[in-house]
């Protein structure tokens, strides 16, 4: 299992001084976003020159890019707002063979339009379902032009708010090129932390083979998504980790939710709750 971070939590100047900090922390994988080579996380283009001094500053550094970011709210009710959030999408999904990298991470979308991560009644509705749908399949014709994996992330705020509904998802958008991002800290609705091991086994059951990225990070408490760093919250991360152990090793674990104060702690602290044999 390899151990990786957001490259977004080491803000540089250059992409060439945010890689040299993920390198100086011991790890060996980002889960990559536009902004830390000075773009938009979502850029309206993506030059190869740019893509290009990206992969090659990774692999100096020995870092992979296991992921990059392709996030936006895909059910956006303004047309012309979801229409230009797509054309990004595919530039980002496009740019992944001169980035590096074969996945693109997504969210499956809100209604609440004050905040990508933020809940609305209206997101169990069958119009936002409906509409999800579409719109990952729209983004799978994408990925299977480039050649590119999808990678959802179930997370109680947003559509897909459980390990249920992500297989469900999957199932009725039909693609091969649809897949999950893992996160132990996104799955508890209110009242559901009680349930957090039957819960944790349920999500990796249903979804496990789909996976191809997980996040190390943590929560306080249930009905929202986590924020805090890995190792200092409720998470059982004995059994989160074993459950990430089974899985295929190439399935990286990204750490996420955390300041740069916060990476030494984090990254200690999963390399010590690693089961025996993990070497990340």
């Amino acid at each position: 299992m390899e151990l990786g971070i957001f490259s977004k939590t080491f803000q540089r100047e250059t992409v060439e001084d945010a890689f040299e900090a993920v390198h100086g922390h011991g790890l060996s994988c980002v889960q990559f976003n536009w902004e830390t080579a000075g773009l938009p996380g979502m850029p309206d283009s993506v030059s190869r020159e740019l893509c290009t001094r990206v992969r090659e500053t990774a692999a100096n550094f020995e870092i992979s890019i296991s992921a990059v970011s392709g996030t936006f709210n895909i059910i956006h009710p303004d047309a012309e707002e979801r229409r230009c959030g797509f054309q990004r999408l595919r530039q980002v999904i496009g740019s992944c063979q001169y980035l590096g990298t074969s996945v693109v991470t997504l969210c499956t979308g809100t209604c609440n339009l004050d905040h990508l991560w933020g809940y609305h009644p209206d997101n169990a509705s069958p119009q936002a379902w409906k509409e999800a749908v579409a719109s990952l399949t729209e983004a799978a014709s994408y990925a299977e032009e480039f050649g590119v994996d999808l990678a959802l992330e179930p997370e109680v705020s947003n559509v897909v708010d459980s390990a249920v509904k992500a297989r469900q998802m999957m199932d009725e958008v039909g693609s091969p090129r649809l897949n999950i991002v893992m996160d132990g800290a996104n799955i508890f609705h209110d009242g559901e932390l009680t349930r957090m091991d039957e819960m944790l086994r349920e999500a990796f059951a249903l979804l496990g083979t789909n996976t191809v990225l997980a996040h190390g990070k943590d929560l306080e408490r249930d009905g929202e998504a986590g924020n805090l760093a890995a190792g200092t919250g409720a998470l059982n991360y004995e059994l989160y980790l074993n459950l990430l152990g089974n899985l295929d090793p190439r399935v990286p674990l990204i750490l996420h939710g955390l300041d740069e104060e916060q990476v030494v702690q984090s990254v200690t602290f999963i390399r010590s709750h690693l089961p025996t044999g993990e070497s990340p």
